[in-house]
């Protein structure tokens, strides 16, 4: 494998830590279960995107650009961090946001879409919900290349085989700390949105031989659709990587249960997962991915999937800030907006 042949930038400095949630795990009578942190990675407000911009933002310095595009939902994660990584290094950056649910975006809203102006993105574009978006991009990229710039589109989530290395990499990372500080783990849960981290991990666990299972918690696809693309993804990466072995079918696991109505859209079960982690460890979630997928955590246990013996280890992806575009999810007219949504 070439990971460490590919060109690098430094967002990170040490690897982020893995945390026991005891509270937690006593509140639901087991299985012990454990955070790795990535919501405390570097750029703006951490997250997981973080990783996959080491590898993308060095792919496009090497490329001799001087603009980065990227897109997103209009409060998305990624596109706060990509315009972060563009600050750092001196590079313009143009946001193409996807309204994905209609007359959602509103410019004076609070979490990712002030982060977007108080970082100072170059323009911001709306389209609707369904867009192509790759097209949409390349329209904003022919502009810049008018204005005589170099423009590098990164796609939604930096979910590429590019991107996706940041979580081979980080799949390394966990496997030290495993043998560092004596730990084991029967399983690796992890939201399953753009793909890239859900499939990066699965190409890491695989490439070092270290075969955790990962569990990927869909927050928008159907589990067929979404392990046809977490599958696809895992072997570009590991082609990327010049592997000599790749990912099977069978490896690719996701549950569907937990998107609710829809990407971004709230559900009751959600809302409770991230009360509950701020009530007894003081972690934030987010709405959109790592409450999700805590409420699938949640539910696989009291189902009984997992032994009480087993330690599970959940990856925190980040996406805080999108919080306080929600505040109101989290006040009873929240919960009861939840509920009669489902």
């Amino acid at each position: 494998m070439i990971l460490h042949k590919l060109p690098r930038r430094r967002y990170i400095h040490g690897a982020t830590p893995i945390e026991f949630l005891k509270n937690l795990t006593q509140q639901l009578e087991g299985p012990q279960i454990f955070m790795k942190r990535d919501d405390l990675l570097g750029l703006t407000g951490g997250g997981n995107k973080t990783r996959k911009l080491e590898f993308l933002v060095a792919d496009a310095l090497a490329e001799g650009a001087d603009t980065l595009i990227t897109c997103g939902a209009v409060q998305s994660n990624h596109c706060r961090l990509t315009l972060s990584a563009a600050k750092k290094e001196q590079l313009s950056c143009h946001l193409v946001l996807e309204e994905r649910v209609k007359d959602s975006y509103h410019p004076e809203a609070n979490g990712n879409i002030f982060l977007f102006h108080l970082l100072g993105a170059d323009s911001i574009t709306v389209v609707p919900g369904k867009s192509d978006m790759l097209h949409e991009m390349e329209k904003v990229a022919n502009e810049v290349r008018k204005r005589g710039k170099r423009p590098y589109i990164i796609p939604g989530g930096g979910s590429n085989e590019i991107g996706a290395a940041g979580y081979t990499a980080c799949a390394h990372e966990i496997t030290a700390q495993i043998y560092e500080k004596s730990l084991t783990f029967d399983c690796i849960v992890c939201a399953s949105g753009s793909a890239g981290t859900h499939a990066g991990l699965l190409v890491g666990m695989h490439s070092n031989s270290h075969h955790i299972p990962v569990i990927g918690v869909s927050t928008g696809r159907s589990k067929t659709d979404q392990e046809k693309i977490v599958y696809n993804l895992a072997n570009k990466t590991a082609e990327h990587l010049k592997l000599k072995s790749f990912i099977s079918p069978d490896s690719v696991h996701v549950e569907d249960d937990y998107i609710g109505q829809g990407y971004s859209l709230p559900t009751d079960e959600m809302r409770q997962a991230v009360s509950l982690l701020a009530k007894t460890e003081g972690i934030l979630l987010d709405p959109v991915y790592t409450g999700k997928t805590m409420a699938g955590l949640i539910d696989l246990v009291q189902k009984g999937m997992f032994k009480k013996s087993d330690n599970i280890l959940f990856l925190h992806t980040g996406g805080s800030p999108a919080l306080y575009a929600n505040t109101s999810l989290f006040t009873e007219r929240g919960n009861n907006h939840c509920q009669n949504k489902d």
